[in-house]
């Protein structure tokens, strides 16, 4: 301890090289930035109202002009009747670079009867749903199957010999 002196050790530690202020700024916005990028991404799909509003459509009481009034347009018509309104909504999840994930999906239901007046409502969730397989197998088709080269070379000789007879076809 004899030969400690404050003056030299103070020198020496002014001489020793700093983490500059803007190097500790911008390791700080890199973490920041870094860390923003692990968020998960919402989204939220489609016309879903709320319970209230769903609550308040009455079964033999409101008609179609009423339920666009409180709920606004149907996100979907049935196909061949338009007597079948749904209203469908979904939450969507992304974490990072993974696959999107449904996370909430729910669908109203609202039937009509022939003279417009709601007759049923239906509130389905995402565990309402089923899965379906897609069919795997073509439809057949007639004729026969060409290459490449075939559908290529086949028009050689279809071409009009007469240019100035518009009444010619090429076929």
């Amino acid at each position: 301890m004899a030969n400690f002196d404050q003056r030299t050790w103070c020198r020496r530690a002014s001489n020793r090289p700093r983490l500059g202020g803007a190097l500790i700024s911008a390791l700080a916005i890199a973490t920041v930035i870094s860390l923003g990028a692990c968020e998960s991404r919402v989204s939220i799909r489609g016309n879903m109202p709320d319970i209230e509003e769903m609550e308040a459509i009455n079964p033999g009481v409101d008609s179609k002009e009423d339920v666009v009034a409180r709920l606004g347009t149907p996100s979907s018509v049935s196909t061949f009747m338009d007597n079948t309104w749904y209203y469908i909504g979904q939450r969507v999840e992304q974490f990072a670079f993974y696959a999107p994930e449904v996370t909430d999906r729910s669908v109203l239901v609202i039937e009509f009867d022939q003279s417009g007046i709601v007759g049923d409502t239906r509130y389905l969730t995402i565990y309402d749903g089923h899965a379906i397989d897609p069919v795997s197998r073509e439809t057949p088709t007639e004729g026969k199957e060409l290459t490449v080269m075939q559908q290529l070379l086949g028009n050689f000789g279809r071409l009009p010999t007469d240019p100035g007879n518009p009444n010619q076809s090429p076929f």
